[in-house]
């Protein structure tokens, strides 16, 4: 759970916090019982917590498809992450993927701790694959034959222009948004939604992640992993790893607001596609990610710390967005919050400035035209104190808490 200085920074936090453990302890409970599908939902829940929750309120069917397709991307991924394998050895991996997953023997020994154990173990992820239902196979099998390749392509190509950038985030993300709308409508949940709306889900989510995790990206042992495109940062810097250097920091600052302007390109087409969807748990299971996606880039935006440690959306804001992301509204009121909290920390003098606003201000008129304001609840509350009442609530509530706890030892 969240911190406890955290939590009384912020005691609105505490609910969705309390309310998030119990989610995730029901989920792992919610386990099958069948030996392949046991690990592949443990792994899940090992992997991506935030992403095991999101998905366990989908659909029986659809929520095996769905978690077969992430278990197999990050395998991809995987493979791709590993910087020790050679390129001769890793390329025809990658390309070849899509046809290790019709094989249950297949595995192959690379990556770290639990991503380590996913790959070894990779023929439970083949088993529980070949269970399920034609339409959905063939949609993985697909979208991890075009993300195996393009993989591959970039394995020896670096990303210069904004375009190479699109199109690698295309490979790795956007295919993954292209996939899902396909599980979807195999499912019969869904229409089929257009591909440039489905690539720009993925993207989204992609560049937020690009750019949160610039320091860990470029610290990569014993290979730095340089995703950022050398047409911005080269209006910056000489070397893209000159960015983390303190005498850069003007320097980096003004980059790192060039890639979240880039970034923000995407956010009405995602919401865009978000309006369109009918089912409720496919919806919140779309919408979350996204929230949390421009929550991490206004928490970024002008921010030096991005180029000195770890910059993350604290623990007790993701806890509200999972709990009060129900409608639309509530989608709609999350980006123009953020929209605002980036338009406040838009400096005047920075190169993009100009443009910066006029993205932000695009997103926020079709927040104000979509008509829902009114009706959206608000993840973000001003003010960094605390009122006599909050304390009150939050004493409370840790007392009830602590005789709940104390009272299942005595019944153990």
């Amino acid at each position: 759970m969240g911190s406890l200085g955290a939590i009384m920074k912020h005691p609105d936090d505490l609910y969705p916090l309390l309310k998030l453990k119990m989610a995730a302890k029901k989920a792992e409970k919610q386990i099958p019982s069948e030996p392949h599908w046991r690990f592949c939902y443990t792994m899940l829940h090992k992997v991506s917590r935030s992403f095991a929750l999101v998905i366990q309120q989908l659909g029986t069917e659809l929520r095996n498809a769905v978690c077969i397709f992430y278990l197999v991307l990050r395998a991809l991924d995987t493979v791709e992450d590993d910087t020790s394998i050679d390129t001769d050895v890793k390329v025809p991996i990658l390309i070849a993927f899509h046809n290790h997953i019709y094989d249950r023997d297949w595995h192959f020994s690379c990556g770290t701790n639990n991503y380590k154990v996913l790959m070894d173990q990779f023929h439970h992820v083949s088993t529980a694959f070949l269970e399920l239902g034609k339409g959905y196979q063939e949609a993985i099998e697909d979208i991890t034959k075009r993300m195996g390749a393009g993989m591959g392509k970039f394995i020896c190509k670096e990303v210069e222009t904004i375009d190479d950038y699109d199109e690698y985030c295309h490979y790795v993300a956007g295919l993954v948004g292209l996939g899902l709308s396909k599980l979807f409508h195999a499912s019969g949940s869904e229409d089929l939604a257009p591909d440039d709306l489905s690539n720009s889900m993925g993207l989204f989510l992609q560049k937020a992640n690009i750019i949160r995790d610039y320091l860990e990206d470029i610290n990569e042992i014993p290979k730095s992993r340089m995703f950022w495109p050398r047409q911005i940062w080269s209006k910056y810097v000489n070397k893209l790893e000159e960015l983390k250097y303190p005498e850069n920091s003007i320097k980096a600052v003004q980059c790192l607001n060039d890639m979240v302007t880039n970034a923000l390109m995407h956010a009405e087409d995602s919401l865009k596609y978000m309006s369109a969807l009918r089912d409720l748990a496919i919806f919140r299971f779309c919408a979350i990610p996204q929230i949390m996606a421009i929550g991490t880039i206004a928490l970024c935006y002008n921010n030096i710390e991005v180029f000195r440690g770890v910059v993350k959306m604290r623990r007790g804001l993701t806890a509200k967005v999972i709990d009060r992301t129900k409608t639309m509204a509530d989608v709609y009121g999350a980006f123009f919050d953020f929209a605002c909290i980036l338009e406040s920390k838009v400096d005047k003098n920075d190169p993009n400035a100009t443009k910066t606003l006029s993205r932000l201000q695009s997103i926020q008129k079709t927040c104000r035209e979509s008509g829902l304001l009114s009706k959206r609840k608000s993840y973000i509350v001003n003010g960094n104190g605390y009122s006599s009442t909050m304390i009150f609530i939050l004493i409370i509530t840790f007392s009830i808490l602590f005789a709940y706890l104390s009272a299942n030892r005595q019944n153990i």
